[in-house]
């Protein structure tokens, strides 16, 4: 521990653990109570203090329990107004999100992350919380023709990592093969099995909902994996949007879907298998990808804005 974590932490536990005021603990340490709110800072910035709440305690409104008695699972609606910028309910959301992740992470916890960019935006409120033994593994291959995708997913895992001090692993395939066959046998490789092993042990996952349109658009669909003839055949078939790059209809069926058996994400199915899934959500145009999504069992934890919420409610 260098001298200034040191001191920084010398002063969070006269502060906080013998509940000393800043006064005191400047004159105990010899210095400036400026000096002190700086090492308390310090403190809490560098993960030396870590000050969580109980997400399973916050209170929660009467849309919240609505939603949670029906679907029959966690839900958290993030209080937003019909007058916020779609990218600043956005931003509440993601801190909500990033919230009830922090609140289950914990020493040797295994998370597997969804690339999308929603998540993109949660990974940058996590507090930094320095554990050890965090392995936060990559759940969906993020290349399509035009790029390898890994400076966009490996930004994500980065964010996530870097909180943690979590080992990161990365799934270096295409988010979609070009053919299902392609699939299977990279499947068999040791090295991409290795990457589907650490996949099944995660304790929990963090993804979004992905769709078409919207001011702030989904990353599969704006970022050059299906091309507009492509978008306009996965409609008529009824697809709304995706989980982890699975795409979805609106009563919860993928599993017909051709693209689907090219698809690198966890089928729903798979995804169910992890003991806390958090799907983090905002915007009305992913409505019906998310009753898809909500129709697969696959979300234990909803993060959503509240015109998405009042939308879903009354749907």
């Amino acid at each position: 521990m260098n001298e200034r974590n040191a001191q920084a932490y010398q002063a969070a536990d006269l502060y906080y653990m013998r509940g000393m005021t800043t006064e005191a603990v400047a004159e105990e340490l010899g210095t400036s109570r400026a000096t002190v709110s700086r090492l308390l800072r310090h403190a809490r910035e560098s993960g030396i203090v870590q000050i969580r709440l109980n997400e399973n305690l916050k209170p929660k409104s009467q849309l919240s329990q609505s939603l949670s008695a029906r679907f029959k699972i966690n839900v958290n609606v993030v209080n937003t107004t019909a007058d916020m910028s779609p990218m600043g309910r956005i931003e509440l959301v993601s801190r909500e999100g990033a919230k009830l992740l922090d609140s289950l992470i914990d020493h040797g916890t295994v998370v597997g992350v969804a690339w999308g960019s929603t998540v993109t935006e949660v990974a940058k409120y996590l507090p930094t919380r320095p554990l050890k033994d965090v392995v936060v593994v990559q759940l969906n291959g993020a290349g399509n023709a035009r790029h390898t995708g890994i400076p966009y997913s490996g930004i994500i895992l980065g964010s996530i990592a870097h909180a943690y001090n979590a080992y990161m692993v990365h799934f270096p395939v295409p988010a979609f093969f070009d053919h299902a066959s392609t699939r299977e046998a990279m499947w068999q490789e040791r090295s991409i099995q290795g990457v589907l092993k650490t996949q099944q042990k995660a304790d929990v996952a963090l993804f979004g909902i992905g769709a078409f349109g919207g001011a702030v658009p989904s990353h599969v669909y704006s970022g050059g994996y299906f091309d507009a003839a492509e978008q306009a055949d996965l409609r008529a078939h009824g697809v709304v949007g995706d989980m982890c790059t699975v795409l979805l209809r609106e009563d919860g069926t993928y599993a017909d879907l051709e693209v689907n058996a090219r698809a690198s994400g966890p089928s729903p199915n798979n995804l169910a298998k992890i003991k806390r899934r958090i799907a983090v959500v905002s915007g009305n145009h992913r409505l019906k990808a998310l009753r898809g999504a909500l129709e697969t069992g696959a979300i234990t934890d909803l993060v959503v804005d509240t015109q998405l919420a009042q939308a879903l409610a009354g749907s």
